[in-house]
């Protein structure tokens, strides 16, 4: 199915991520940031900040992203495909004991042009840590490899991690319309809040290699 564009986008994924991640267990001390920052937009709805300074290639074909890879925080999965939730958002992966982190489908494949959205819980309920348990440990400068359906691989560099109040998501900024290949990276964080996390924390990575 064709990607949702613009505000639509902007609408549907904000409304999944104001929703709590789930689990019985708080995340990892060191995962934990200072809430409330916000990303700052600018022309073309791209956060400051965000490019990885590295330099950045030509934008790939669609394909669909079937494994992640972030050597840094030792993640390696399968990627589940995420659609829309019954309420009108965003789905995210379910609470499961083999945890998946998941692209949503109507966003950008990663390595098109405008934002890919990958989503990961930080906690699954009495299972424990989630695949994106310390993705709040990524730097800029960091690699992040997207195994794509047509055997290709995009590789990304980290620009910018952020832990935001999810009550000031910037949305926006992190969804809003980019023209160059872009991949964002969304899971919960900060301290718990009832069921779920207060914040949430954001990955802006730019493409900057891809496997022939």
């Amino acid at each position: 199915m064709t990607s949702l564009s613009g505000r639509a986008f902007v609408t549907v994924v904000s409304a999944a991520l104001l929703m709590g991640c789930g689990g019985h267990q708080a995340a990892p001390a060191a995962d934990r940031r200072s809430a409330g920052a916000t990303a700052t937009a600018r022309p073309g709805g791209t956060p400051a900040g965000s490019p990885s300074g590295a330099r950045p290639v030509r934008a790939l074909g669609r394909s669909v992203p079937v494994g992640l890879r972030i050597p840094a925080i030792g993640v390696d999965t399968p990627l589940m495909r995420l659609g829309l939730a019954a309420g009108g958002g965003v789905q995210v992966p379910p609470i499961a004991s083999h945890d998946l982190a998941g692209w949503y489908r109507y966003s950008p494949t990663p390595g098109q042009n405008g934002p890919a959205v990958i989503l990961g819980h930080v906690t699954v309920g009495t299972y424990g840590d989630g695949v994106f348990r310390r993705l709040a440990r990524l730097r800029r400068g960091d690699r992040i490899v997207v195994r794509l359906e047509n055997g290709r691989s995009a590789g990304f560099t980290v620009g910018e991690v952020r832990t935001v109040a999810k009550a000031d998501f910037p949305a926006d900024a992190v969804y809003g319309d980019v023209d160059r290949p872009e991949l964002r990276l969304i899971t919960c964080g900060g301290p718990r809040s009832g069921t779920g996390y207060r914040d949430n924390v954001i990955v802006f990575a730019d493409l900057t290699s891809a496997s022939p």
